[in-house]
Formats: C-alpha cells, structure tokens, sequence
C-alpha cells in the first residue's frame, strides 16, 4: 500500500507568519511544504511593484524565508510548492537558486509559467488561474523547489499529489479529493481554529498551521504537527470548506469537484478524515483575473462624544457639503456612515464617542486630496461641541478594481520549465464539461420546533463569510441533524436578507450542502468592485457571518438546550 503524501501549509496570504516556514519544517514529518502567498489584492500590489522594478513582481518575504529553510528543506528531504512567484516565477525561480549558491544548498529548482495573458489597454495585471499539470511535471523531473505564478490555490496539492501518485487528468476522483484537502490548507491556520465561530473552547493564540495526509483514492486527513496551537475537528474543517465557495460544483482548471459529495469523520483526536469526494471534467475554459486602477479615494472618520450624536453628524454633512459647493467640485462618490459605538452615561472618553465615517472616490486625485482635507480641516474651531478626528485626511489613494473573466484552455500556453532548463508544455485536458448549476438537493423533513426563544443565530450555527471579486460568500452550518432540519428551512434567502439588510437588493443565491449540514449564500455586488477597490466597512465580508451570527430569531428551545450546538462539541 502507497503511504500518503504528507502536505503542510505555512502561508495563507503574502503577510502571513514569518516564522512559519521553519516551525513546519521542524515540526514534524513533511514530504512537501506549500506556501500561498496570492489573492486579489496581491496581484495589484505585485503590479505596482513590477512598475517601480521590472525585475521584482514577486513576494519577497518567501525569500527571507529560505535563508533558513532552504537548509532544513534539504536536510529533511521536503519539496517546496508556492505560488510566490506572483507575476514573475522565473526571476523567483532565479533568486532562489542565487540564494542556494550564497547558503551552500544543493537544491534543483523549478517554475510554471503561461499564466501571464496579454494586459487589456487600462489595466495593470491579467492572468489566468492555471491547475497542477505544471506542478507536477517539475516533481516528476526532480524539482526541489517549484515555484509558480497565479495557479489555482488547491494546484499547489493537486500537482504534488498527482506527481507521487501517478494520477493522470482522467482522475477524476482523486483529483478533486485533493482538490478539497487543498482548499482546506490553501489559508492556513483557518483550518486549526483561526478565524473560527467557536474559539473560546480551545487554545487559538498561536494556532499551528494545517498538514493533510493524502492517500492514492484522493481521500485525506486534516491534522496539525503535535504540540502545536490551535484545533482541527469537523467545525474548524467545515468552516474552511465552506469559505470563498458557492455551489454543489467547484470547478479548477483540473477537475470540477463536487462538494456536494464530501463527507467528513473524526479520525482520532486533531484529525479529521474527508472521504467520498467525486469529481467531472473541468469546464473548457479558465478563469482570468484583470487588475486595473480604479481611481483616488480619501478618508475621514469625526468622533462624536457624548450628547445629540445624530445632530452632530447631520451637522458635519450639511457642512461638508457646503464645503464642496463652494469649492465647485464634489467627488464622484460621497459615503458616510455613522457607527454608533457610544453608551450613555460611559465611564471612559472613548466609550461615550460614536465614529461618522467620510469616504470619497473620484478619478481626479485632487478632488479627494486638498478638497477633502481642506473642507475637514477648516471645521476645527467652527462646527459641534468636541470636534476632533481620528486622523487628518491625507493626499488620497489609489484604489483598484479586480474582474474576473474566462478564457477558453487551450488558448493559454502552460510550460513547466524544468531543474535541467527544458520546457515542457501542459497540453489542456482532453475531455471538458461545461459548467452548469447542480440542482438543489431536497430538504430534510421540518423540525418540530415546539416552543421557542429569542435567541442570536450563532448560539446553534457556526458561520464564515469571504470575498471574490464583488461577491460575497457566507457559509453556515450546524452541528446535529435536528438543528440541520431546522436551519435548512428556516434561513432561507428571504430570511437572510431580513436578517442583514445591506443584501436588501442584492441578487442573493443559495446554496445546499446536506452532507456538511450547511447552507452556502453568494451575495452578489455587495463588495462593490471587490477588497482592492474598499467598497465598504468589510471590504474583503470577512465579518459578515459573524454579523449574522449575532442577529436574533426564534430559535426552538430543544436546539439551545441540545448537546448538538457547536459550541459544545465543535
């Protein structure tokens, strides 16, 4: 029998722990070692950088983090996977093997590339979401260390578990159960317990970061080195499945798995074991992502203390907007919004103050720079009673704007350049299916309620929400199968928009997924032009599921009382 293929994680975003390169490394036992340092936000960032230095456009904090874990990599005999090399993996893959030389490690390195696509006129970065083909063809050449641009997430499991396995693009199955087990290490310590409903049952300051043993069939355990923070059971690996996700179907350029068919198990104390997963073809085509400058945004925030809050804001509005007026420019968007963090009767300066909040865009930087700042400024000495803010309004920022777009496979060039310098191009799967929407499975039979109580949401349901693009994901689950009878007829997407108001408008979809005990909701616009363009308070909803969380409804009784509620025994 093939023992698993031991993968760890130990980035979730460029920015996360420094030092989490070494304490997997040294951990415990590893046979490969992802990092993923992508999203939206970076590959704007990234752009930016690549206009100032040609020769950068990478992350370059993974480097530091091989000064020491180049050695230990080799010591241990564990190959490196990340995405690192954002939008230039060959000058990655360059410094990498110059980082080898200076410390003295023999390593054979490797990159992906192809997913750079011709940039739009206006834009600043476009690049398609490649699959593991590329990964594991570098593997199988032995690379060391494979270094790529924008792949899927869950390529950087894909390609290193096809590659031990010998699983060729007909895999279906046990493509998309690495699929699923990438998904759940792709943000690190949100698998172990970060960023989790129930956190106050277990020890979650320094959560270890998230190892899955991956067997032949593409079944995995979600585990963590021993003695590490944090926790991994159903609730932490649940949450993670449903993060960034939407529908039944996830499609990546590999395989489209089907999330519809996941089944999770405690397999002992810290390890999860997920089971089941099928997978179909791919859909033909791959997806894009353009990044662009948007346009200038400012911001202000006015504390407003103790007494006659809301005639205290309404005053600054109708003098900033007399501001504009004689100014004869008023920026394109003007946002306020009053958060009234305030108490009556505080005890503390701080908690008797409630927080008006001023954004503006424009495309004109100087419509958001000096005209703000001046029209703020110049209130000091002549508006309410206490006027201060936060922070003087600055010059102004640029924003960005992220769309996603889809190019057909076989349009784009997918070249794994191997150790020895060879180019090895990634032909598109031969067999694709078109994507379309799985129907809803059917319902459980209703819950008998019996007598119920006022009570917030998230006594009885965990909750995580996130980004993609303009869109917003919220994924709710329960943990026994009455308060799942319950949830699935109860939070339906009329009640969802009653519960959260800023969805009032939106189109919102729902989605089920009876095996998981979870509802999956796309609330679609609510993020504007997605986290680099800062739409709103959230910019990236990550907070909205906690917002959920906390909204009241009748709740049965039985379900309150019920050894089944989370935070018991997740």
């Amino acid at each position: 029998m093939t023992a698993p293929l031991r993968v760890g994680n130990a980035s979730g975003f460029y920015g996360d722990r420094f030092d989490a390169v070494r304490e997997m490394l040294t951990g415990g036992p590893l046979d490969v070692l992802t990092g993923d340092y992508l999203a939206e936000l970076t590959m704007l960032i990234l752009g930016r950088s690549r206009l100032k230095d040609p020769g950068r456009g990478y992350a370059t904090t993974f480097l530091r983090q091989l000064e020491e874990g180049l050695g230990l990599a080799h010591e241990r005999g564990v190959k490196i996977v990340t995405n690192a090399g954002g939008l230039n993996p060959a000058g990655l893959a360059d410094a990498v093997r110059e980082l080898a030389e200076k410390v003295g490690v023999p390593v054979r390195v490797a990159h992906v590339e192809g997913d750079s696509l011709p940039v739009p006129d206006g834009f600043l970065t476009a690049n398609a979401y490649l699959g593991g083909s590329g990964i594991a063809a570098c593997l199988r050449a032995g690379a060391d260390i494979v270094v790529t641009g924008r792949v899927t997430d869950a390529a950087l499991v894909t390609g290193p578990a096809a590659a031990h396995f010998g699983w060729g693009p007909e895999d279906h199955d046990a493509l998309a159960g690495a699929v699923v087990a990438g998904h759940v290490l792709e943000c690190g310590t949100q698998a172990t317990g970060g960023n989790y409903s129930f956190f106050r049952g277990h020890d979650i300051r320094r959560p270890g970061f998230p190892v899955a043993e991956i067997h032949a069939d593409g079944s995995s355990v979600i585990t963590k080195h021993d003695g590490t923070g944090g926790v991994v059971d159903l609730g932490t690996v649940t949450a993670q499945l449903l993060y960034e996700t939407g529908g039944a179907r996830y499609a990546g350029p590999d395989v489209t798995a089907r999330l519809d068919t996941v089944r999770l198990a405690a397999d002992g104390p810290g390890r999860v074991r997920i089971s089941g997963v099928r997978g179909e073809a791919p859909p033909p085509t791959l997806k894009a992502g353009l990044t662009r400058l948007g346009g200038w945004r400012n911001e202000v925030v006015f504390v407003l203390t103790g007494l006659d809050i809301d005639a205290k804001a309404q005053l600054v509005r109708d003098q900033i907007a007399d501001a504009f007026a004689r100014a004869g420019r008023q920026p394109d968007e003007v946002r306020w919004e009053l958060a009234r963090t305030d108490r009556a009767d505080a005890t503390t300066e701080e908690t008797a103050s409630a927080l008006l909040r001023l954004v503006v865009r424009d495309q004109d930087p100087d419509a958001v720079g000096r005209a703000l700042s001046g029209a703020a400024i110049e209130l000091a000495l002549g508006s309410y009673p206490g006027f201060h803010v936060t922070a003087p309004p600055g010059k102004g920022a640029p924003y960005g704007v992220f769309e996603a777009r889809y190019v057909p496979a076989g349009d784009v060039d997918h070249v794994a350049v191997l150790p020895d310098g060879r180019r090895e191009t990634q032909e598109p799967p031969a067999r694709t299916r078109t994507l379309a929407e799985a129907g809803q499975p059917p319902l459980p039979a209703p819950l008998d309620a019996g007598p119920t109580r006022d009570a917030p949401l998230g006594l009885v349901a965990g909750a995580r929400s996130g980004d993609k693009g303009g869109d917003a994901n919220i994924g709710v689950w329960v943990g026994g199968d009455d308060a799942w009878r319950w949830l699935a007829h109860e939070l339906t997407v009329e009640r969802l928009r009653e519960l959260l108001p800023e969805t009032a408008g939106l189109p919102v979809v729902r989605h089920v997924l009876p095996n998981l005990r979870a509802l999956n909701f796309t609330v679609h616009g609510l993020l504007g032009e997605g986290v680099a363009a800062q739409h709103r308070f959230d910019p990236q909803a990550k907070a909205v599921g906690e917002w959920l969380r906390s909204r009241r409804l009748e709740i049965p009784v039985a379900l309150l009382d019920s050894a089944d509620a989370p935070e018991v025994h997740a």
